[in-house]
Order: structure tokens, then C-alpha cells, then sequence
């Protein structure tokens, strides 16, 4: 059976000489690229990806759309920061090989973050649902900032980690955090957590965060990853306190507007 690998890229000529040739193996390779203005696109088009070029619509739909341009009769869902190992290559092609006994599978994902790869804190394995039978997953569109495709079927799991280079520098990963929790308001929201009561917001914005970092760095055991895990943790309680902060003050800007 076929498969096919559907890549979402803007500005990733520094990971796609490293993601690419893991996935060169494969039938397809697609790639919705949202305006890059580096080399992406020309580096993508020299292993023959065939390259989509579309607007910004956020991840779920801009996922969903790569998985739709699809041909194969298996799609395989890649970051661009991601890398399929030699072991998770040859478990896919054995798998596809014969008859599959479920129509999605999880794969473990190993990340690496400061340059250091995390196996603690519950970073490993942490798994993702990646490979699936085109027509079954879908990714959500209204809710998370950074959505995993979803299957309510049963699913299988294959046991060869898919690297993940997630966050090289500490500046990058703040970044991300303050753009995530930015996009994370309108989620928190719609669950009721505005944190307009006192109480609720000493306890997201203050108590969530600080038993967050105890449970994920002590009990967890995040402390094995050194420095690294340290930072990570530390900075990951931060982005936790940002999106209950970020929620109320939408709301209090919100009722602010109302009253005027």
C-alpha cells in the first residue's frame, strides 16, 4: 500500500535538509507552504514535493488541507522540524506491507529541546497520532494552536520514535509559548475559565502553574534531564500562567469596552 507524507512549512529551509531525505523513501511527499520567503520551497522542489502555496489559516485547517492533497491510500502527517528515523522508516514499510489490523496508529515522539533530547517529566514517549488510512483522521480546527490529528476508531502503536527537533533555543521556545498561549484564549474561554473571580484566578494563574512544574520536574522526574529539563519546565509552568493571564484580561478588556 501507498503512502503519502503531508508537510506544513514557512521559512524551514534549515529543517527540510534534515526532514526530507528521512521521508524520501515514501510514494508522495506534499507540502502547503504559507509564504516563505527563505529557500523552502526550491530546496522542497529538489526531492520532488509537490509544493501548495496557501495562506495562513491555522494549523488544524492548514493540516487538513496537505492531508486532503493526499493521493495515497496512507498518510503519514510531518512537521517540518521532524525527523523519521531508519527503525520508524522500516516499521512503517513492514506494516504497509501487509494488512494492517487498525486504520490509525500512534508513534513515540522523542524531542529535542536546547539541545538536549527528553526523556523525563513526561516528554517520552510521547506519543502522536501520525500514521493513518486517508479518510479516517482529521485534525481539529477550532480549538487547540497546535492540533494532533484525531481518530475515534481503534488504534494501533508502533514502537520506533519519530524525532522531533522542537525547541533549539531558549528564545524560540518563549516565542512559541507567548504565541501559543495568545492562541490558547478563545479555547480557555470556551471552557469557562475567564479567571474573572479572584479564587479562580489565584488558582490558574498562580497555583496551576507552580503544581504543574512539582508534578512534571519532581515527581515526574524532569530533573533527570539536567539544565535543560530545568529550563523547560520552569519556562512551560510560565506559559500555563500566561494563557489563564491572557484570558482574563481579554475578558476584562471585553467588559471594560461594554461599560463605555
Amino acid at each position: 500500500m501507498k503512502i503519502s507524507i503531508a508537510i506544513l512549512a514557512l521559512n524551514e529551509a534549515a529543517n527540510l535538509r534534515r526532514t526530507l531525505p528521512s521521508v524520501a523513501w515514501a510514494d508522495e511527499l506534499v507540502l502547503v507552504d504559507s509564504g516563505s520567503t527563505d529557500e523552502t520551497i526550491a530546496i522542497a522542489e529538489e526531492f520532488g514535493v509537490k509544493v501548495f502555496t496557501e495562506a495562513w489559516k491555522g494549523y488544524g485547517p492548514q493540516m487538513n488541507s496537505a492531508i486532503d492533497k493526499c493521493t495515497s491510500e496512507w498518510v503519514f502527517s510531518l512537521d517540518a522540524d521532524e525527523e523519521m528515523t531508519p527503525e520508524l522508516r522500516a516499521e512503517i514499510r513492514a506494516l504497509l506491507a501487509g494488512t494492517p489490523e487498525y486504520e490509525a496508529y500512534w508513534v513515540p515522539r522523542l524531542n529535542q529541546v536546547f539541545g538536549r533530547w527528553m526523556r523525563h517529566g513526561g516528554q517520552y514517549p510521547d506519543y502522536k497520532l501520525r500514521l493513518f488510512r486517508q479518510g479516517t483522521a482529521r485534525l481539529p480546527e477550532d480549538t487547540e494552536p497546535h492540533a494532533t490529528p484525531k481518530w475515534a476508531g481503534p488504534k494501533g502503536k508502533l514502537r520506533s520514535d519519530l524525532l522531533h527537533y522542537q525547541y533549539p533555543t531558549v528564545a524560540l521556545y518563549l516565542e512559541h509559548m507567548n504565541r501559543y498561549s495568545s492562541a490558547s484564549v478563545k479555547l480557555v474561554l470556551r471552557r469557562g475559565r475567564s479567571c474573572r473571580r479572584l479564587m479562580q484566578f489565584v488558582a490558574m494563574v498562580v497555583i496551576n502553574p507552580a503544581l504543574t512544574f512539582v508534578w512534571n520536574f519532581i515527581c515526574r522526574g524532569g530533573f533527570l534531564d539536567g539544565r535543560e529539563g530545568l529550563l523547560f519546565h520552569l519556562y512551560h509552568s510560565g506559559y500555563t500562567s500566561w494563557k489563564y493571564a491572557k484570558a482574563w484580561e481579554a475578558t476584562r478588556e471585553v467588559t471594560g469596552k461594554s461599560s463605555t
